[in-house]
């Protein structure tokens, strides 16, 4: 017999002051409310645990094992401790322990070199005793190589590598490129300065190839050289704010994208240094993993990364319940805020 409710939509309506068409409307995905009340929503939906018949449904479709009796343990590496690293963690811990699962991070110390050195500092750990792992993007390209080796289930919240056989999920920053050059395009900016290592990481290169193949679509021909944006690495802060002066000081460009998260906040600094005023002077996007302190009104593409440590969480379930299935390459596109840093001009 199905469990009876103890949290119902007038549960949730009574809590946020909402109706109770506006709640289901919310939980439903239908439009006419704020996002913000729709995350409010959700939020109180999530913490009472409950769940639509839609939602219930889509868990037994997807596949995704409960854990009524045999509730397991997964570990989680992680390359930092910075917030890009902690909303993975967040997203994975979160659904894991909705759907009765536990999780424990493993911090990998920077000292690692070699698969040698990696292996013992796994066993030392006793990652063999989890029951899955989760990759979380930055892990260098020969440490991601050699933990897919593993014989355990595993994710990767990264783009795969072209013949990695492992179920994926990522923020789709490709997408966000090509949605924020669309945006610009449209706002009449043809000429835009590309700000953002497009070295050593997968993501950084896909970046700067959604950006040429961007320019190019829109019929920008000659514009994706590297050599007249900044795609320098950062490690010299010095020589790279004095290119980036001079670039923004050239009076050449009329957009930037801040292609990698806390490029933008440079920008600003580089503006206020010069006495340049965004948007007035230039238009600015920045490709940031949340809302800035600085600048929260910050045109930018929504980087889902929490939402996709919580679909990195499902692929796990779904992988050690079904381990026959094909390999799923997951990508989760977010809207795009115009926020106050972009306008059109003349173009």
């Amino acid at each position: 017999m199905p469990r009876k409710k103890t949290v119902t939509l007038h549960t949730i309506a009574n809590e946020l002051g909402l109706t109770i068409h506006t709640v289901s409307k919310a939980l439903r995905g239908l439009p006419g409310m704020s996002e913000a009340t729709r995350k409010a929503v959700a939020d109180c939906a999530r913490k009472h645990g409950y769940r639509t018949k839609e939602q219930e449904s889509g868990i037994f479709a997807e596949r995704i094992s409960w854990a009524n009796t045999n509730p397991r343990r997964f570990a989680m590496l992680l390359i930092g401790d910075s917030l890009f690293h902690r909303m993975q963690l967040e997203g994975v811990q979160l659904r894991l322990n909705e759907l009765g699962h536990s999780l424990y991070p493993l911090l990998v110390p920077a000292s690692l070199t070699n698969e040698a050195e990696l292996a013992e500092w796994l066993e030392q750990n006793g990652l063999f005793f989890a029951d899955g792992l989760f990759l979380t993007a930055a892990i260098p390209e020969w440490m991601e190589a050699a933990l897919l080796k593993l014989n355990m289930p595993k994710v990767l919240l990264n783009y795969p590598s072209d013949l990695a056989e492992v179920d994926s999920v990522i923020w789709d920053v490709e997408y966000a490129i090509h949605r924020t050059m669309e945006e610009l395009y449209r706002c009449g900016h043809r000429h835009i300065l590309y700000v953002g290592e497009i070295e050593p990481q997968r993501g950084f290169r896909l970046r700067w190839q959604a950006f040429d193949a961007a320019a190019e679509r829109l019929g920008l021909g000659g514009l994706a050289e590297p050599g007249n944006h900044i795609t320098i690495s950062t490690a010299d802060r010095a020589a790279w704010m004095s290119l980036l002066r001079d670039r923004l000081s050239s009076g050449e460009y009329t957009a930037v994208i801040g292609a990698i998260p806390g490029v933008a906040e440079w920008v600003y600094v580089a503006a206020s240094f010069l006495h340049l005023t965004i948007p007035a002077d230039f238009s600015l996007v920045g490709m940031e993993n949340e809302e800035p302190t600085y600048f929260p009104e910050m045109t930018r593409p929504l980087l889902l990364v929490r939402e996709a440590g919580e679909r990195a969480a499902e692929l796990m379930l779904r992988r050690i319940a079904n381990p026959l299935l094909p390999f799923e390459e997951v990508r989760l596109r977010g809207s795009f805020y115009m926020g106050h840093t972009l306008i059109g001009i003349n173009s």
